[in-house]
Formats: C-alpha cells, sequence, structure tokens
C-alpha cells in the first residue's frame, strides 16, 4: 500500500539524503582505512595533513584532538576505544553512522525518516551537542 504524496519525501528531500548517505558513507570509509593512532591522536596526519600545532603552542589539546582516531577505532568496530580516545568523536561516528542509515533508506523509499531526523535539530538540541563539544574537550585535556 503506497503512502499518500504528502506523507512522502519529495525528489529534493530524496536527492539530498542521498548526497547526506554518499557523504556519511564516504567518511566512515575513511576513517575505516585509517589505523588509529595508540597516541590517541595524530591519526589524522595518515590523511596527508599536517600534526596539530595548538599542542605545540599551547601544551594542550586542540577542541577536536583525537575525533580522527576515535571515528577510526568507531569504523573498526570498538566503539569503547573511541569513546574512550574522544567522547564527542565517537558520538559523531555514530550520528555519521545513523545518518548513512536514515538518509538511504529515505533516498531509496522515500521515507519521511530523514526530513523528521533533520527537525530535531533544534536551537537547543544544538546548544547541548555544543556543550557535550566542551565537556569531551575538558576530558581529552585531562586525559592527555
Amino acid at each position: 500500500m503506497k503512502c499518500p504524496p504528502a506523507m512522502r519525501a519529495s525528489l529534493t528531500q530524496r536527492l539530498a539524503a542521498a548526497v547526506v548517505a554518499i557523504a556519511s558513507i564516504a567518511l566512515i570509509a575513511t576513517a575505516a582505512s585509517l589505523a588509529p593512532s595508540a597516541q590517541g591522536h595524530s591519526t589524522h596526519t595518515q590523511l596527508g595533513l599536517s600534526a596539530c600545532a595548538w599542542p605545540i603552542l599551547y601544551d594542550t589539546p586542540c577542541p577536536t584532538c583525537g575525533m580522527t582516531t576515535a571515528f577510526a577505532h568507531a569504523a573498526d568496530t570498538s566503539p569503547v576505544q573511541a569513546f574512550q580516545t574522544q567522547p564527542f568523536g565517537a558520538l559523531i561516528a555514530l550520528a555519521a553512522a545513523s545518518a548513512f542509515w536514515i538518509c538511504l533508506h529515505t533516498a531509496l523509499t522515500a521515507s519521511l525518516a530523514a526530513p523528521t531526523a533533520l527537525s530535531l535539530l533544534t536551537p537547543r538540541s544544538l546548544y547541548i551537542l555544543l556543550a557535550l563539544a566542551l565537556v569531551a574537550w575538558v576530558y581529552k585535556i585531562i586525559a592527555f
């Protein structure tokens, strides 16, 4: 039984969902190709990026320190290691994986799952995410 047109994602929503699904799986595949650094940071240098100057200049980790390493752990199906490395990075990796499946479902079936999930990103939820990122940075500073 088909849903009425108002209950289905539009072509634009389906195309946007497909783009997000492709971007999400590309991010996860890139993370899966990396070997997580035993230091808990600096995995991004395997991508040809330079080492972070923040720890050298300020003797403390930067706000995104360990994110790539956490992604690499998550992509290697080591969620506990990912969380221990950088809690917010592990959360973002989980969000990327969820975005892939939700957006793929929307792109293929015209489900309203992706637009519904997107509606959850309210200013309040974004402030909560910012607070979690700051807490994760403090955690990383303590663990550094």
